[in-house]
């Protein structure tokens, strides 16, 4: 079960992509792409990412994001086809005009990240909670298949 708890990135086509070898490489001139455009602008793509942890115990599937500097009305977080997504922005506040800045390491910008939920997970049940710089989510996992014998009756 933990393959399909992978984040898979800000693409949820990864599944179409491997079995589309021309969609397999849109992907990977997006990805090349992206990483320059991110890297001339001075920021690397993943100092905008944030970290995670993802868990899961008998009943739920735990996930925790280190956002700092974000409040909880920075985030977003939606579920769509049983794909989980964490959007955020961290918006650059700095309105000191009479400073001469030498070393800016801080980055500002917004990010994405999705997790692949199992199939069968009750959406209604899904909980986010932050608290000091750090999202947790938790997803009760589903109930295992139940099987029913059916008894088979003669035709009258």
């Amino acid at each position: 079960m933990m393959k399909s708890l992978i984040p898979i990135g800000r693409d949820s086509s990864l599944a179409r992509a491997e079995a589309n070898p021309l969609a397999m490489l849109q992907q990977e001139m997006d990805r090349l792409f992206d990483g320059f455009s991110k890297s001339f602008a001075g920021l690397s793509s993943r100092t905008l990412m944030p970290s995670m942890d993802l868990f899961e115990t008998d009943k739920e599937i735990e996930l925790t994001a280190e956002l700092p500097g974000l409040e909880e009305k920075d985030v977003q977080l939606n579920v769509v086809d049983n794909h989980l997504t964490i959007r955020g922005e961290k918006k650059n506040q700095r309105e000191e005009k009479e400073k001469d800045y030498h070393l800016v390491e801080r980055n500002y910008g917004s990010f994405a990240r999705t997790v692949e939920l199992p199939p069968g997970v009750d959406l209604e049940g899904i909980k986010a909670v932050m608290s000091k710089g750090v999202l947790k989510v938790t997803v009760p996992k589903p109930a295992p298949a139940q099987a029913r014998e059916i008894e088979v009756k003669a035709a009258a």
